[in-house]
């Protein structure tokens, strides 16, 4: 009997990377090794190699950070990827002084037999150049098994990327799906109405003078938000400067080796003029050197400009002196807090920032550009592909087990969340009985009073890592739906919108009147809301009076 298994050594869930150990009968298949540890895979391993080989999805460092110390454990285990994939990976590995050449190019759409009876293919999987889905393949005399992995993968076209093909792969009925669930059941609006909005924010904070500061990973969403202001109506001819510095323009020139490997109407849009650097063609775009200083960098003379930097930098560099206000727009996280805890504590440590924040001069916002699929195109792809077993990798457990949840899917396959650490067996053609799903609702209690309605759910609720995205002003809106009542948490940018007119009395004990209001967040680590955006009109146990203010004076 043929034994297929999956062991996560890291599942892509919180802070951990993706890699997965397949087993298909004899065959060992490593599965992308976005560890930031390896020592577990090589332990495990002992002397002989943890795997016959690896075949890498993508360039991002959840998936691929680990490749290189694990050759260096195992140099003689082959390891493989798309050929864009291959000239990428370098980028996960800046801080080393030379990085060998170690992965091997696979071509696409072309099955390739490492083994006797095992073969490989390769699929454009969208998300980022070089992306794959692969489908693996093991023939014994009795019937082939057949193993597909997306990695991480996008349905719609992006700027620089096509999307999955979808049509390829209808009816392929693979006996195991392995695939992503990062935006778990949440339903988003269309790529290109996406784009839209973060332009349309970009241009308007242009517009009322403000520079704009993206901080974005090195490789994929800060080269997308680059293509789209090179492209976009909005800035077509405008006169503005754009910066790309750090580890993104590193990125940016890792692309322009690799043109003949992208959509073609990205091909046809660099023989007109370049894809990114470009001083002639507004909106001017530049690679950004800083200098170490203290005074950020002297390139940067035009204000209010756009600056596209990586997410390690040091933002205030960019914040020099005289510079006018900012806004910082960082991308929405799925699954973890609301904005990312590092950044918060750059800004609660800068004193530069700091300065900035309390003064106004620089403004906090996120936006959304999925690069994933949502829920929708999920269970698209699963429908589409008909396996038998479906195995939900990549994504907070609440968001993965929404998923599990849904009767559509649990009627019709073997669903799986597994842990690190935790095997799966995966038996084909026996008769399985899928585990009840994972019960996500709550009872709780209301009474009505004379003026107001008052709703108690039960603690568990607060567990849920979303809980801080709904709560995060502490507002909710209500409406029906049918014969049930619908509620959901307002965000600040709704409320900013809605009472931006409204004024708070300066001696009421809230939000706008206390000493740790500062760039519409509560900076008091003693309080509950910290880190949080907050309404004006807010208040907490940790309230603080602000020194009176001149004009009050």
């Amino acid at each position: 009997m043929v034994e297929l298994e999956c062991l996560p050594y890291g599942a892509g869930q919180q802070e951990e990377g993706v890699c997965l150990l397949v087993r298909m009968g004899s065959h060992r298949i490593l599965l992308d090794c976005g560890l930031t540890n390896v020592a577990p895979l090589i332990q495990n391993a002992g002397k002989k190699p943890p795997a016959d080989l690896v075949i890498c999805s993508h360039a991002h460092p959840d998936h691929a950070k680990g490749l290189l110390d694990l050759h260096r454990a195992f140099p003689q285990m082959p390891i493989y990827a798309s050929e864009v994939t291959t000239q990428l990976l370098s980028l996960n590995w800046l801080d080393q002084a030379e990085v060998p050449t170690f992965c091997h190019a696979l071509p696409w759409r072309s099955p390739v037999e490492f083994r006797e009876g095992l073969s490989a293919e390769l699929i454009p999987a969208g998300h980022l150049p070089g992306a794959a889905a692969v489908l693996i393949t093991y023939t014994t005399p009795e019937r082939s098994y057949t193993l597909f992995y997306t990695g991480d993968f996008l349905l719609s076209n992006s700027r620089l990327v096509d999307g999955l093909p979808l049509e390829e792969l209808r009816g392929l009925k693979p006996d195991v799906l392995i695939l992503e669930g990062s935006y778990g059941t949440a339903r988003y609006p269309h790529r290109r109405q996406q784009e839209n909005q973060l332009a349309e924010r970009i241009h308007h904070a242009i517009a009322e003078g403000q520079s704009v500061l993206l901080p974005t990973p090195t490789l994929g969403l800060g080269q997308e938000i680059l293509m789209l202001l090179r492209s976009h109506h909005h800035f077509t001819g405008r006169d503005v400067d754009i910066w790309v510095a750090g580890s993104v323009a590193l990125g940016c020139n890792a692309y322009l080796e690799m043109l003949s490997h992208f959509p073609s109407s990205v091909q046809n849009f660099a023989r007109h003029q370049p894809l990114f650097w470009d001083e002639r063609i507004r909106p001017r775009v530049r690679p950004l050197e800083l200098k170490r200083n203290g005074n950020g960098s002297t390139a940067m003379n035009r204000f209010p400009c756009i600056v596209i930097t990586d997410q390690e930098a040091d933002l205030s560099d960019y914040c020099v002196p005289d510079s006018g206000p900012w806004l910082l727009l960082v991308p929405q996280q799925f699954g973890r807090s609301a904005i990312n805890p590092d950044l918060l504590q750059m800004l609660e440590d800068s004193p530069t920032l700091n300065r900035l924040l309390q003064s106004g001069q620089l403004a906090i916002e996120s936006y959304f550009l999925g690069d994933h699929c949502d829920g929708t195109g999920t269970t698209q792809l699963i429908h589409n592909l008909r396996p038998q077993h479906v195995i939900f990798v990549h994504g907070s457990p609440a968001y993965l087990g929404d998923l599990t949840s849904l009767e559509e899917l649990q009627n019709r396959y073997h669903l799986h969340t597994p842990a690190a650490g935790v095997k799966v067996e995966l038996p084909i053609g026996e008769t399985f009985i899928q585990p009840a799903a994972p019960d996500a609702r709550y009872e709780g209690e209301l009474s009505e009073q004379e003026t107001a309605v008052t709703i108690v759910l039960p603690e568990a609720v607060t567990s849920d890592p979303r809980w801080q995205n709904f709560a995060d002003t502490g507002l909710i809106e209500a409406r029906w739906q049918g014969e049930e009542l619908i509620l959901r948490g307002l965000r600040q940018r709704e409320l900013l919108n809605q009472s931006n007119e409204s004024s708070v009395l300066r001696d009421v004990e809230c939000c706008e009147n206390c000493l740790h209001f500062r760039g519409q967040r509560c900076w008091n680590q003693a309080s509950p809301l910290f880190g949080f955006k907050v309404t004006p009109e807010g208040y907490c146990p940790g309230f603080s009076a602000a020194p009176p203010r001149r004009d009050d004076r």
